[in-house]
């Protein structure tokens, strides 16, 4: 994504408004003491005294946490299913708002907390997520995977019981919930079905389709995405592969650990709250990170519909079968904090539920729903040992939407594209609704891995991805387009496409140390383009143009520039700005158009190169410099000075304010090929910038004869404000100054904070 491209990038912006915004009611308060009774479920927690707290304080006696000196939880159990009870546990600890937001949006059920305006939500995604399938699904899962959604289930359990003075939503978690959240990405397929088209279709009235289909403006989206680089042992000093692991996800949206079991577990890094894997991350011998994808793995079928007899019936071939429906009602808090219902009736074809009519046409949804394999392969990989037995876990192919930077002990690299990837027949294009009545559109099966534009140990060292295309993972070593159907990439290149293999072709030396600083590489290559073309509309204005003196000084500063960010750097900011500018007025004419290229993202970088009139780059210019004079009282400020980071409380809704404390952020947006990212933007109130997605987890791995890490997690572990662990990484995170990680227990005995088990 550049994580928000095209499908998958308006997917991840909505689903940080949907996991994300689970209404003031849970913002208010880290134990949401002040939140309604919103739950439908009677109160179960156990009391003491009774046998199920008896269980569960049992349970907790077999799991141990040690919170290192950054709050970092490190937990250990005799079995895999121990550790997961305390990572559960942990998690609610740090932040358990953001558990419960995150699970009620995976089930479904945040109009519960979030009212009525959550209705349309919550029927997206229980057109997919069924409860009565889930608990069949549990039920035939394999005996080890239930034992872990059982200690998943009994760690959340355990936490409400020993907080009573919590008020939740859910009140008590099944282990069949498990399955509603299974993946890990901030932009699950689910997300990509058009939210208003959805209620417009079931029901909403116009101004509710309006509302939902309202979006932020341009500078608030499109411009994130994620970083994994693999170096092999040849181009490294010590002779060991190395790993960048750099996400960039809306900050505070995961969480770090080590799990550490005697069944063979022992998994360091990045998960999402509310699940029970380490998402992005290493063990002692592997190391794995997830760049979103655009590869395409969901298409929208559109179905040709005739009624008969008070029955719908769709076309397939020369057939006429019938239309499927489900009822499915949704819970949600009325204004009053009483609990209301809404009944709608739900219908299927064979290619998925209906979301949607476009041109007289039903459109069905098709994407991967494979709770169990998908489960299975995001925890069965934490405990590979090796690329091959990693791939031998990628073949349950329930990987849909990531792309996989891995490198191993043994000196292994690869980049792998998801797993999940239909077969298709290559005339149509699926990136538009195609026709389902035409039996040639269907999926037909699964493609082999062997047939994936895979990359594993290429000649020149390394490979990478940027959420760009796989047409550049590894140099002239890559795949080739032409080689595979179309649908294998809708994301095309990006600036730090362009950035990352600029810094690694014919680059050798790397170490931990080498590899940190090329993550905080300060080029920023989409100026390097844009800038030379401004500069020539300005000198080509006539001499008694107004525009000739007004812009001459910060014309004079982007002209000396070298492209690279810093706190101290004017250019930046006038850069910045004027690329923001330009980019708001550009974007709704690239929406309406027909304009040529892979996504909006990629046409937005060739218009204003290419399409944008002089008039539209210098005017843009003008209204930056306006903007800047007026907010800050002259044009020549320095990036640090409006570039921000601030953590003021932990609400799920974020806000911001100039007059409080805020650190200065070097690096960009990474819009414009910024490796490091801070997406930022002025906020209500604020005229300074004030990022909330980019870098929330970065990493360098080093798999010598004992791995070893530096790390950092935006501003801090904990989501309290009252401890010293909600923002004492902040300052480290924003100069690129990564901490050692304890993955060792002699690593761990010097930097130990707290020893306990859950609930004492």
């Amino acid at each position: 994504m550049f994580a928000d491209m095209l499908k998958g990038a308006r997917a991840s912006t909505r689903l940080m408004a949907a996991a994300l915004c689970v209404s003031a009611a849970l913002a208010s308060t880290p134990l949401l003491a002040d939140a309604p009774h919103a739950s439908t479920q009677p109160s179960v927690m156990p009391g003491k005294g009774s046998p199920e707290y008896a269980r569960l304080q049992k349970e907790a006696q077999a799991v141990t946490i040690t919170r290192d000196d950054w709050g970092i939880p490190h937990i250990r159990g005799k079995t895999d299913a121990d550790a997961v009870f305390g990572m559960m546990y942990a998690q609610c600890e740090d932040d358990f708002n953001r558990v419960q937001a995150n699970l009620l949006t995976a089930l479904g059920w945040s109009a519960r907390a979030d009212g009525e305006a959550a209705i349309w939500d919550n029927l997206r995604y229980q057109l997919f997520i069924d409860p009565v399938v889930l608990k069949q699904d549990y039920a035939k899962s394999p005996a080890w995977l239930k034992k872990l959604m059982n200690a998943w289930a009994d760690g959340l359990n355990w936490y409400l019981a020993t907080h009573p003075d919590l008020h939740p939503v859910i009140a008590h978690y099944e282990p069949w919930m498990a399955l509603s959240f299974t993946e890990g990405s901030i932009g699950g397929d689910i997300e990509r079905v058009e939210l208003a088209d959805l209620a417009k279709f079931y029901g909403a009235d116009h101004a509710t389709s309006l509302a939902l289909a309202r979006t932020p403006p341009a500078t608030w989206h499109g411009d994130t995405g994620s970083n994994g680089i693999a170096i092999a042992p040849r181009l490294t000093v010590d002779g060991h592969a190395l790993l960048l692991i750099n996400p960039h996800v809306t900050f505070n949206f995961r969480t770090e650990s080590q799990l550490t079991s005697d069944e063979g577990l022992d998994a360091y890094g990045a998960s999402t709250w509310g699940q029970f894997f380490i998402y992005q991350g290493f063990n002692r011998h592997v190391g794995w990170m997830h760049t979103s994808t655009g590869v395409d793995a969901v298409d929208e079928f559109a179905e040709t519909i005739s009624k008969k007899g008070g029955k719908y019936f769709y076309k397939f071939g020369d057939k006429e079968l019938p239309v499927a429906t489900r009822e499915i009602t949704i819970d949600y808090r009325k204004q009053d904090g009483s609990m209301g219902q809404r009944t709608f009736t739900a219908y299927f074809t064979q290619h998925g539920p209906i979301v949607a009519e476009k041109h007289g046409k039903w459109i069905a949804e098709a994407l991967m729903n494979r709770p169990i394999p998908a489960l299975e392969q995001s925890w069965l990989r934490t405990k590979a040992s090796d690329l091959a037995s990693y791939m031998k876990v990628a073949d349950l192919k329930a990987n849909s939407s990531n792309n996989t930077l891995f490198a191993d002990d043994r000196g292994q690299i690869a980049f792998l594209t998801p797993q999940f990837v239909p077969r298709r027949d290559n005339r149509f294009d699926y990136l538009k609704p195609v026709d389902g009545s035409n039996p040639a559109t269907a999926w037909q099966g699964m493609t082999p891995i062997k047939d994936m534009p895979n990359v594993i140990d290429p000649p020149n060292g390394w490979v990478m991805n940027t959420n760009d295309w796989p047409w550049s993972a590894a140099g002239k070593y890559s795949p080739k387009a032409a080689d595979y159907p179309r649908y294998f990439d809708t994301f095309g290149e990006n600036p730090r496409g362009v950035h990352a293999t600029q810094m690694l072709t014919d680059a050798s030396g790397f170490s931990k140390a080498k590899l940190i600083t090329d993550a905080f590489d300060s080029w920023l290559p989409a100026f390097a383009r844009q800038l030379p073309i401004l500069i020539r509309d300005y000198d080509a204005l006539p001499a008694n143009d107004p525009l000739k003196a007004r812009l001459a000084g910060p014309i004079e500063v982007l002209r000396h520039w070298d492209y690279r960010w810093g706190l101290a750097s004017i250019p930046t900011t006038v850069a910045v700005f004027w690329g923001d500018t330009l980019w708001d007025e550009i974007m709704p004419v690239i929406v309406a158009s027909d304009f040529d290229a892979d996504t909006e993202a990629a046409r937005a970088y060739d218009y204003m190169a290419d399409h944008a009139t002089p008039a539209m780059r210098l005017g843009a210019l003008a209204k930056a410099v306006d903007t800047l004079t007026h907010d800050f009282g002259y044009w020549g400020v320095p990036w640090g000075q409006v570039n921000r980071y601030q953590r003021l409380d932990d609400s799920i809704h974020p806000h911001f304010d100039d007059a409080k404390p805020s650190i200065g952020v070097p690096f960009t947006s990474s819009r414009w090929g910024s490796l490091a990212s801070s997406s930022a933007h002025r906020w209500p109130g604020t005229r300074k910038y004030y990022g909330n997605n980019g870098n929330s987890f970065v990493a360098v791995v080093e798999f010598g004869p004992r791995v070893s890490a530096r790390a950092i997690h935006v501003g801090g572990q904990s989501g309290h404000p009252d401890s010293r662990h909600f923002t004492d990484q902040a300052e480290r995170w924003a100069a690129g100054d990564l901490r050692t990680v304890y993955f060792w227990p002699e690593q761990l005995k010097d930097h130990t904070e707290r020893v306990y088990h859950p609930g004492q």
